[in-house]
């Protein structure tokens, strides 16, 4: 259960050859984030692979392209402060200890620029691919058939499943900005340092892959918990309860 997402992607050419990747390697979700439509020049390129280019699905934002997934990896070739990459090896292995019935997602950025800091948000890790230093990055349909690639081949975990399937994206996105906003009403995030730690927070809790029950226990520490030490009786509402 393992969909391919690119987020605006500018070349047909190399939507066709991540098709004909996934076919070489028998993955079929193919997802575009940020794009009005295929070019005829997708299919040129993607031989043998109409199947999957005709069955693309588009979505106007990187937010939709992933809602519906529970776990996202995210490639990147290049540091991120606030966003730390393991290698493949080890992605491949995280991949392979959830849940067969784990919807994972394989987040590449667009061909010149790469994922933004926002769009990261969306993943909950993110790896590199070893290259030599020379060179600045992989071609997008060459990542994407590196990825397919070591996950098609690789030997079946020793204890496939051990993790649990975590919340939705869309459910961990929701619970992370009530989160972010509640620590901006109580004064810990604010103008000069937003940016940072809510990158902080997404790459921390995104890690985690949070399941319901981690959702639970965390917003009774941060609602009734804190309604509780400060000693007034007077109960912390969560957003949208009466």
């Amino acid at each position: 259960m393992v969909s391919i997402i690119l987020a605006r992607p500018d070349s047909p050419e190399n939507i066709g050859l991540v098709a004909r990747a996934m076919k070489n390697t028998g993955f079929t979700d193919l997802r575009l984030a940020a794009v009005k439509g295929l070019g005829g020049k997708a299919y040129k390129t993607g031989v043998h692979a109409e199947d999957i280019l005709a069955s693309v699905r588009l979505f106007a934002s990187l937010e939709d392209a992933v809602a519906d997934l529970d776990v996202v990896f995210a490639a990147t070739a290049r540091p991120r402060k606030n966003f730390p990459a393991m290698g493949l090896s080890e992605a491949v292995s995280k991949i392979s200890a959830f849940p067969s019935r784990t919807r994972i997602g394989l987040l590449f950025g667009n061909e010149r620029t790469g994922l933004t800091s926002d769009e990261m948000r969306h993943s909950n890790f993110r790896y590199a691919i070893p290259q030599a230093s020379r060179q600045p990055s992989y071609n997008l349909g060459a990542a994407v058939l590196l990825t397919l690639y070591h996950l098609f081949t690789r030997p079946d975990s020793p204890a496939p499943g051990t993790l649990p399937r975590p919340l939705s994206r869309r459910e961990q996105d929701e619970f992370l900005e009530l989160l972010i906003r509640t620590l901006s009403d109580k004064g810990f995030i604010h103008k000069t340092n937003r940016r940072h730690a809510a990158e902080m927070i997404y790459d921390l809790f995104g890690r985690l892959t949070l399941t319901a029950k981690d959702r639970n226990l965390l917003l009774a520490i941060f609602y009734q918990g804190g309604a509780e030490r400060a000693g007034s009786g007077r109960q912390i509402r969560q957003p949208g309860k009466p």
